[in-house]
């Protein structure tokens, strides 16, 4: 049995870890090293790659940065998400917002020191980094299509960090890319839509507020509809191994999610909605490993 104080403990680091979304940064790291094995350094030895000290500093530089940005992201939205999703907000509340904040500016000068390693440009890209967070977190979030891009762009920004370090420029890393930030660009509206109620109460403007959702529904269909572009180019023009599979299934996946986007007229439908995106997402850095399935033995 547990004691009380361990209970509380506990609590406390189950309270910090729905904060940070623990989870989602792990997902992160695993992203950022399959995207460094599979297609930015394809012809480096896996050993090389994996044990590689200045890319563990800008992976673990990247986690604390974005662990910062979502507890920065609560601090701004806690009122908010008191409407909107009542029982996380109870957790993340055990840990008071002063330890949130002193959190905050621990990781973030972690992030910081650990890019120093790499090199100075590093240390400048992180700092910016730092700083586009907090001021998306502070005054762009409000702002329709603006607070929609910026987000999409700064959920990518991680990857871009070990792209400049890898400083490979091959056409179809960009072409995923492309790809990423569109599917990124659609969770973001519709995780607008799925929270329109505690924006409305919070005044924030964006886009089914300010547009209406029907207007939203129209720029998700034109967005699944772009996705197409990077899916055609990567199955035809490049070599992706077995990762047609995902572009196949995720094309599947983007007709369920249009019929249901079009019957969609409550929360819950949206949240549905938001899943299969998340789902995308997540399938879309394991099928990583399809691109060659082969290439943990043939790099040993």
């Amino acid at each position: 049995m547990l004691s009380r104080r361990q209970k509380y403990i506990l609590l406390k680091f189950f309270s910090m870890f729905s904060v940070v979304r623990g989870y989602n940064i792990l997902i992160i790291v695993v992203a950022q090293y399959l995207a460094s094995i599979y297609i930015l350094a394809p012809e480096k030895p896996l050993g090389e790659v994996v044990l590689d000290v200045n890319l563990l500093m800008l992976v673990f530089a990247s986690a604390a940065v974005i662990a910062g940005g979502y507890i920065i992201n609560n601090f701004y939205d806690s009122e908010k998400d008191l409407i909107n999703r009542p029982i996380k907000s109870k957790l993340d509340r055990l840990v008071s917002q002063n330890t949130k904040l002193s959190f905050y500016f621990v990781l973030n000068f972690l992030a910081v020191v650990m890019a120093s390693y790499v090199a100075f440009k590093a240390v400048m890209f992180f700092s910016v980094y730092i700083f586009g967070i907090w001021f998306y977190s502070h005054k762009l979030k409000k702002q329709p299509f603006i607070g929609n891009i910026t987000s999409a762009i700064l959920t990518i920004l991680p990857f871009f960090a070990i792209f400049m370090y890898y400083k490979n420029f091959d056409t179809v890393i960009f072409v995923h890319a492309t790809y990423l930030f569109l599917i990124i660009s659609m969770r973001e509206l519709t995780k607008d839509l799925e929270n329109i109620k505690g924006d409305l109460a919070q005044n924030y403007k964006t886009i089914p507020i300010a547009y209406g959702e029907n207007a939203s529904k129209i720029m998700l269909t034109v967005l699944s509809l772009l996705t197409l572009i990077p899916t055609y180019l990567l199955l035809f023009h490049f070599q992706i191994g077995h990762m047609y599979y995902f572009f196949y299934l995720c094309i599947g996946l983007l007709l369920i999610f249009l019929f249901i986007l079009w019957k969609s007229k409550t929360k819950i439908h949206y949240l549905i909605l938001h899943n299969i995106l998340k789902f995308i997402l997540l399938a879309g850095v394991f099928s990583i490993l399809l691109i060659d399935v082969s290439v943990i033995l043939n790099r040993i």
